[in-house]
Protein backbone atom coordinates (compact mmCIF):
# COMPACT_ATOMS: atom_id res chain seq x y z
CA UNK A 1 0.00 0.00 0.00
CA UNK A 2 1.51 3.71 -0.68
CA UNK A 3 2.38 6.06 2.12
CA UNK A 4 -0.40 8.49 2.63
CA UNK A 5 -0.06 11.83 2.94
CA UNK A 6 -1.48 13.75 5.75
CA UNK A 7 -1.13 17.59 5.97
CA UNK A 8 -1.64 18.67 9.88
CA UNK A 9 -3.00 22.20 10.18
CA UNK A 10 -2.44 24.09 13.97
CA UNK A 11 -1.52 27.55 14.90
CA UNK A 12 -0.15 25.67 18.57
CA UNK A 13 3.84 23.53 17.87
CA UNK A 14 2.76 21.43 20.37
CA UNK A 15 0.17 19.76 18.89
CA UNK A 16 1.71 19.66 15.18
CA UNK A 17 4.95 17.99 16.68
CA UNK A 18 2.34 15.68 18.71
CA UNK A 19 0.13 14.60 16.26
CA UNK A 20 3.13 14.18 13.66
CA UNK A 21 4.83 11.76 15.99
CA UNK A 22 2.24 9.75 16.46
CA UNK A 23 0.76 9.65 13.08
CA UNK A 24 4.30 9.07 11.05
CA UNK A 25 4.52 6.33 13.85
CA UNK A 26 1.50 4.85 12.08
CA UNK A 27 3.50 4.85 8.30
CA UNK A 28 1.90 7.87 7.59
CA UNK A 29 3.96 10.76 5.61
CA UNK A 30 3.12 14.10 6.79
CA UNK A 31 3.34 17.66 6.17
CA UNK A 32 3.15 20.37 8.83
CA UNK A 33 0.63 24.10 8.45
CA UNK A 34 0.95 26.55 11.28
CA UNK A 35 -1.84 28.65 9.81
CA UNK A 36 -4.48 28.62 6.96
CA UNK A 37 -1.81 30.69 4.84
CA UNK A 38 0.37 28.00 4.88
CA UNK A 39 -2.59 25.77 3.98
CA UNK A 40 -3.60 26.92 1.12
CA UNK A 41 -0.14 27.29 -0.26
CA UNK A 42 0.45 23.21 -0.09
CA UNK A 43 -2.97 22.80 -1.23
CA UNK A 44 -2.41 24.98 -4.61
CA UNK A 45 0.74 22.38 -5.25
CA UNK A 46 -0.59 19.34 -3.97
CA UNK A 47 -3.54 16.78 -2.72
CA UNK A 48 -3.03 15.40 0.19
CA UNK A 49 -4.86 12.23 0.92
CA UNK A 50 -6.29 13.64 4.50
CA UNK A 51 -6.21 17.12 6.59
CA UNK A 52 -6.44 17.49 9.74
CA UNK A 53 -7.60 20.70 10.26
CA UNK A 54 -7.91 23.25 13.45
CA UNK A 55 -10.76 25.75 13.87
CA UNK A 56 -9.17 28.53 15.52
CA UNK A 57 -6.25 30.00 14.27
CA UNK A 58 -4.92 33.08 14.33
CA UNK A 59 -5.43 34.54 10.71
CA UNK A 60 -8.37 32.41 8.92
CA UNK A 61 -9.83 30.01 11.17
CA UNK A 62 -10.59 26.24 9.78
CA UNK A 63 -14.54 26.89 8.87
CA UNK A 64 -13.63 29.45 6.79
CA UNK A 65 -10.53 27.97 5.17
CA UNK A 66 -12.76 24.85 4.48
CA UNK A 67 -15.63 26.87 2.61
CA UNK A 68 -12.89 28.42 0.67
CA UNK A 69 -11.86 24.78 -0.53
CA UNK A 70 -15.54 23.95 -1.33
CA UNK A 71 -15.96 27.46 -3.37
CA UNK A 72 -12.92 26.38 -5.44
CA UNK A 73 -13.62 22.87 -6.20
CA UNK A 74 -10.35 21.86 -4.27
CA UNK A 75 -11.87 19.66 -1.29
CA UNK A 76 -10.98 16.55 -3.25
CA UNK A 77 -9.47 15.32 0.17
CA UNK A 78 -10.73 14.37 3.56
CA UNK A 79 -11.03 16.95 5.81
CA UNK A 80 -10.59 16.22 10.13
CA UNK A 81 -11.29 18.59 11.84
CA UNK A 82 -9.88 19.84 15.12
CA UNK A 83 -11.19 22.02 18.09
CA UNK A 84 -10.83 22.63 21.54
CA UNK A 85 -13.79 24.47 22.26
CA UNK A 86 -16.27 22.09 20.31
CA UNK A 87 -19.98 22.48 20.46
CA UNK A 88 -22.54 20.38 18.49
CA UNK A 89 -23.33 23.73 16.67
CA UNK A 90 -19.64 23.71 15.21
CA UNK A 91 -19.49 20.44 14.99
CA UNK A 92 -23.18 20.22 12.89
CA UNK A 93 -21.43 23.28 10.54
CA UNK A 94 -18.21 21.52 9.81
CA UNK A 95 -20.33 18.08 8.72
CA UNK A 96 -22.73 20.25 6.55
CA UNK A 97 -19.70 22.60 4.78
CA UNK A 98 -18.31 18.62 3.85
CA UNK A 99 -15.67 17.78 6.70
CA UNK A 100 -15.46 14.01 6.93
CA UNK A 101 -15.30 13.83 10.93
CA UNK A 102 -14.91 16.08 14.27
CA UNK A 103 -12.33 16.07 16.97
CA UNK A 104 -12.50 17.49 20.18
CA UNK A 105 -8.90 18.35 21.58
CA UNK A 106 -7.68 16.74 23.51
CA UNK A 107 -7.23 13.96 21.04
CA UNK A 108 -7.93 10.75 22.63
CA UNK A 109 -4.88 8.67 20.67
CA UNK A 110 -7.02 5.32 19.29
CA UNK A 111 -9.74 7.96 18.48
CA UNK A 112 -7.69 9.80 16.71
CA UNK A 113 -6.43 6.89 14.74
CA UNK A 114 -9.83 5.46 13.86
CA UNK A 115 -10.97 8.31 12.68
CA UNK A 116 -7.69 9.14 10.37
CA UNK A 117 -8.05 5.53 9.01
CA UNK A 118 -11.86 5.89 8.84
CA UNK A 119 -11.64 8.71 6.75
CA UNK A 120 -9.33 7.84 4.10
CA UNK A 121 -10.46 4.90 3.52
CA UNK A 122 -14.08 6.59 2.84
CA UNK A 123 -12.67 9.68 1.46
CA UNK A 124 -14.30 12.80 0.82
CA UNK A 125 -18.17 12.47 1.75
CA UNK A 126 -20.67 13.37 -0.74
CA UNK A 127 -22.13 16.11 1.05
CA UNK A 128 -18.74 17.76 0.87
CA UNK A 129 -18.95 18.06 -3.53
CA UNK A 130 -22.31 19.01 -3.93
CA UNK A 131 -21.63 22.38 -1.78
CA UNK A 132 -25.26 24.40 -0.84
CA UNK A 133 -27.06 22.56 -3.77
CA UNK A 134 -28.93 20.47 -1.19
CA UNK A 135 -32.45 20.44 -1.35
CA UNK A 136 -34.53 20.91 2.52
CA UNK A 137 -34.50 16.97 2.42
CA UNK A 138 -30.93 16.23 1.93
CA UNK A 139 -30.02 18.88 4.72
CA UNK A 140 -32.63 16.86 7.27
CA UNK A 141 -30.36 13.97 6.41
CA UNK A 142 -27.20 15.50 7.28
CA UNK A 143 -28.24 16.63 10.57
CA UNK A 144 -28.70 13.01 11.07
CA UNK A 145 -25.35 12.04 10.02
CA UNK A 146 -23.93 14.80 12.15
CA UNK A 147 -25.46 13.83 15.05
CA UNK A 148 -24.66 10.36 14.60
CA UNK A 149 -21.09 11.17 15.01
CA UNK A 150 -20.19 9.49 18.50
CA UNK A 151 -22.05 5.67 17.51
CA UNK A 152 -18.73 4.88 15.42
CA UNK A 153 -17.18 5.23 19.34
CA UNK A 154 -17.28 2.50 22.44
CA UNK A 155 -20.50 2.99 24.29
CA UNK A 156 -18.98 5.35 27.24
CA UNK A 157 -16.91 7.50 25.20
CA UNK A 158 -20.11 8.19 22.78
CA UNK A 159 -22.14 9.01 26.12
CA UNK A 160 -19.22 11.10 26.81
CA UNK A 161 -18.98 12.96 23.54
CA UNK A 162 -22.70 13.10 23.03
CA UNK A 163 -22.28 14.82 26.67
CA UNK A 164 -20.13 17.26 26.17
CA UNK A 165 -21.77 18.23 22.83
CA UNK A 166 -25.00 18.67 24.38
CA UNK A 167 -23.86 20.80 27.35
CA UNK A 168 -21.88 23.18 25.58
CA UNK A 169 -24.89 23.76 23.16
CA UNK A 170 -27.42 24.35 26.50
CA UNK A 171 -24.58 26.51 28.26
CA UNK A 172 -24.36 28.73 25.10
CA UNK A 173 -28.05 28.57 24.39
CA UNK A 174 -28.81 29.29 27.94
CA UNK A 175 -25.75 31.95 28.16
CA UNK A 176 -24.93 29.94 31.45
CA UNK A 177 -28.28 29.46 33.16
CA UNK A 178 -27.61 27.07 35.45
CA UNK A 179 -31.55 26.39 36.24
CA UNK A 180 -33.15 26.80 33.03
CA UNK A 181 -30.40 23.60 31.59
CA UNK A 182 -30.87 21.99 34.63
CA UNK A 183 -34.89 22.28 34.01
CA UNK A 184 -34.29 21.37 30.66
CA UNK A 185 -32.30 18.33 30.85
CA UNK A 186 -34.15 16.82 33.57
CA UNK A 187 -31.79 16.83 36.51
CA UNK A 188 -30.68 18.34 39.97
CA UNK A 189 -28.73 21.81 39.95
CA UNK A 190 -26.05 19.46 42.14
CA UNK A 191 -26.04 17.18 39.68
CA UNK A 192 -25.22 19.35 36.85
CA UNK A 193 -22.27 20.90 38.34
CA UNK A 194 -20.70 17.70 39.21
CA UNK A 195 -21.53 16.86 35.39
CA UNK A 196 -20.23 19.80 33.90
CA UNK A 197 -16.93 19.61 36.33
CA UNK A 198 -16.20 15.87 35.24
CA UNK A 199 -16.80 17.32 31.82
CA UNK A 200 -14.33 19.58 31.88
CA UNK A 201 -17.18 22.63 31.19
CA UNK A 202 -16.85 25.59 33.01
CA UNK A 203 -20.03 27.69 33.60
CA UNK A 204 -20.16 30.45 32.11
CA UNK A 205 -19.55 34.16 34.17
CA UNK A 206 -22.34 36.53 34.92
CA UNK A 207 -23.01 38.67 36.50
CA UNK A 208 -23.51 39.21 40.64
CA UNK A 209 -27.02 40.48 40.23
CA UNK A 210 -27.89 37.48 37.51
CA UNK A 211 -29.56 34.23 39.30
CA UNK A 212 -28.39 30.82 38.60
Amino acid sequence: MATKDILVVDDEMGIRELLSEILFDEGYRIHLAENATQARSFREQHVPDLVLLDIWMPDTDGLTLLKEWVARDQLTMPVIMMSGHGTIETAMEAMRIGASDFLEKPIALQKLLASVEKAIHHGVPVIGTHKQERAPEAADSDGRTQMSLPLDLPLREAREHFDSLYFNYQMQKENGNISRIAEKAGIERTHLYRKLKQLGIKPIKRGSGDLQ
